[in-house]
């Protein structure tokens, strides 16, 4: 492990006060101290169980062991990007075996909204009962997710496997996040954070060659199916890891007490009802549900349907309500979110960020990119998948080294900035050359300098927001940053569905020829129609370019739009020295040592810790590392 010299003298440029020497700086910088947070001396003031625990285990970990974890999380995230990759190119021939190719749109925003609601219950469920406790939940149910779609026999039961699907999916992505968080130091996260993307480096190439071999040697519903039992194989490193260390956390006697030993059922259930912050989660995932999904089902409805407008209200008031229900220490003494965050700039110009960068990615990259690559560009399923991978291996590869240059200059906010800025530079080149004349190579040029700005925009954007927080706060600060990711994501996918539903059959109907017009309904649903019923160069082939052309660029520019609040949000945000700030983690950590969690024969809160230089090369402070990790009686 890199050897981490943290002095405390150090100075600081910018707003971040300097601190005395000996003196750690604590995170939440850029606030003033709150009466009401959690973190600030209330009933609650201590570490939620599953924090605890995670404490507990991370201070059994031998260096050897944490490799092995993260060898597991390198399993993990190699099966979970290859399986992106090949059923990525799977859906469009999923909804066509259906007949409903145009509700792609529909099946992303399904997606997405569970991708959205999922994020803080899994985090939540992390807290309260344990890291291998949601590890293992959130295996299961993406497992039930591919089984139904494998097996689905309409697009109804299809999009309805969603709902498991992505919610195992995004309970791993948010787990994934929060393991490196309680395991590494903020000077490192950034890198660490970005080792499961690194897979994609070779799943984007691999996946939609495997993709094709699917479609042509068996069928996209084995291309669903075999992830069942991919999936949990992967898992058995990690989950065996977490685990036995869990096990001899326990042994060490340094797992916390259960909240609910002596309890009866119904102080079990109020317990829980506090813990988990019910009604705020349920305030929060009702509120996005129901904005999200009349957004997409008003381009085929229509606003003048009253439930769908209802819909809209209520979810408007559930939004509106969550802030009031989560500042209230009465009400939600274990908030979600928690409420020193709601004052925080960085936390809320990061969010920012969050929504509106990937609302434009799902109006530039996805969800039709793909479909006007195989019609307008004619290309095959395989080459039309790596075109749109571009996007993901060009944003990897910049990422690590963003990574790499944030340890070294231990700053952020310049990546912020820059990267927002080349997003939006990216987006009007895809404008100005995603068009229906232009070559192959301007159109992966203008993917990859969107990429680049990508990479640096969303890894340290979500550093920034992890530096705003303490370790109790840190799984609900990430949570709340990829979940408003996702709900941006699902809006632009919604936006995207909107134009390309009122657009396309219109201009099919304008455009094709007469002995073709009558199949402008048969042509706007399938499209391997579209890609392959007609050669290059006929009257409907032209037609059907010209609509889909026409509608690519609208959408396109509506991308240009949304991307510019990222550049200005990126100023908001505090420029931390990351060397400075201690999250109080413990145990031994990807960067450094922390104190060892202590031994629990009570109810104590977890003590404050302490950091020390680390070598990992260096026998002498290995073996004091060693015995850092030796449980502590109380005095």
């Amino acid at each position: 492990m890199p050897d981490i010299e943290r002095t405390a003298s150090r100075g600081s440029v910018g707003q971040v006060p300097r601190p005395e020497k000996g003196i750690v700086m604590r995170p939440l910088l850029d606030q003033t101290e709150d009466e009401d947070s959690t973190s600030s001396g209330d009933d609650f003031n201590s570490a939620q169980a599953g924090v605890q625990q995670a404490e507990a285990i991370a201070s059994t970990w031998s260096r050897t062991g944490l490799y092995m974890a993260y060898v597991g999380i390198a399993l993990l995230a190699t099966a979970t990007s290859l399986e992106a990759q090949t059923t990525g190119n799977l859906t469009i021939f999923a909804t066509s075996a259906f007949s409903s190719h145009s509700l792609v749109a529909t099946v992303g925003v399904v997606q997405g909204v569970v991708l959205s609601v999922a994020k803080p219950p899994m985090s939540k469920i992390a807290d309260v009962f344990g890291r291998f406790e949601a590890f293992s939940l959130s295996v299961f149910i993406y497992s039930i997710g591919y089984i139904q779609q494998a097996a689905s026999n309409s697009v109804q039961t299809y999009a309805a496997a969603q709902l498991f699907y992505a919610a195992g999916s995004t309970g791993l992505q948010i787990l994934i996040q929060i393991f490196i968080a309680d395991t590494s130091d903020l000077l490192n996260r950034a890198f660490v954070s970005a080792l499961p993307d690194v897979p994609f480096l070779a799943t984007v190439w691999i996946g939609p060659e495997l993709a094709e071999t699917i479609l042509k040697t068996i069928s996209w519903r084995w291309g669903y199916g075999i992830w069942a039992v991919v999936l949990p194989t992967a898992f058995l490193p990690l989950g065996l890891s977490l685990f036995a260390n869990q096990r001899k956390a326990a042994r060490r006697g340094l797992l916390p007490k259960s909240q609910f030993e002596g309890l009866n059922t119904l102080e079990i259930a109020k317990t829980l009802w506090y813990e988990l912050d019910i009604f705020g989660l349920l305030l929060i995932c009702a509120a996005f549900s129901l904005i999200l999904i009349p957004l997409t089902l008003a381009s085929s409805a229509g606003w003048e349907n009253s439930s769908l407008i209802s819909m809209l209200t209520i979810g408007c008031l559930c939004l509106i309500a969550f802030p009031f229900w989560e500042r209230s220490k009465r009400l939600a003494p274990r908030a979600f979110f928690p409420r020193a965050l709601f004052k925080n700039r960085t936390v809320v110009a990061g969010l920012g960020i969050a929504f509106f960068y990937f609302m434009a990615f799902y109006l530039s990259v996805f969800p039709y990119f793909q479909s006007y690559l195989l019609v307008v560009q004619g290309e095959t399923v395989s080459s039309a998948g790596r075109i749109v991978q571009t996007f993901t291996f060009t944003a990897t590869i910049t990422s690590i080294l963003v990574s790499l240059s944030i340890k070294r200059l231990k700053r952020y906010k310049l990546f912020v900035v820059l990267g927002s800025l080349l997003y939006l530079l990216g987006l009007g080149l895809m404008l100005h050359y995603r068009t229906e004349g232009s070559s192959i190579f301007t159109i992966i040029a203008s993917q990859m300098v969107v990429g680049i700005g990508g990479g640096m925009l969303h890894g340290p954007a979500q550093l920034g927001i992890q530096a705003s927080a303490s370790h109790q706060e840190v799984a609900a600060a990430t949570a709340i940053f990829l979940t408003i990711l996702e709900i941006g994501g699902a809006v632009g996918n919604a936006i995207s569905g909107a134009i390309w539903t009122h657009n396309v059959p219109v201009k099919l109907a304008l455009y094709l020829p007469p002995e073709t017009q009558e199949r402008a309904s048969e042509i706007y649903g399938n499209i391997t129609l579209a890609a392959n019923g007609w050669p290059m160069g006929s009257p409907t082939r032209l037609a059907i370019n010209r609509a889909y052309q026409e509608t690519m660029s609208k959408i396109l520019s509506v991308a240009v739009c949304v991307a510019i609040p990222c550049v200005i949000l990126s100023f908001f945000m505090k420029d931390y020295r990351l060397d400075e700030i201690d999250q109080h983690v413990k145990g031994i950590v990807v960067g450094g040592v922390q104190e060892a969690a202590e031994h629990r024969d009570d109810d104590n809160a977890p003590g404050t810790s302490r950091r020390m230089s680390y070598d990992a090369d260096d026998e002498q402070e290995s073996r004091r590392s060693e015995d850092a990790l030796l449980p502590r009686k109380n005095s």
